[in-house]
């Protein structure tokens, strides 16, 4: 498999499709994404940001 997907989780991905094909395609109006999830995605890249300093940090000490 050149993606290295089970085949499993793309029969699970079409059938979702199939289950909401029908709302995917309707036209309504587009809305933005709420300000909640925004704030908590720019929170956790944030912290990952952090997280990947703090161990870039630590193999340099470590000399690795």
């Amino acid at each position: 498999n050149r993606f290295e997907l089970h085949p499993t989780m793309i029969s699970k991905w079409k059938q979702e499709f199939i289950d909401l094909a029908a709302q995917v395609f309707e036209n309504k109006p587009l809305t933005e994404t709420p300000v909640k999830d925004t704030e908590r995605l720019y929170s956790k890249i944030s912290k990952l940001e952090m997280e990947i300093d703090f161990l870039k940090k630590s193999l340099k000490k470590a000399g690795l």
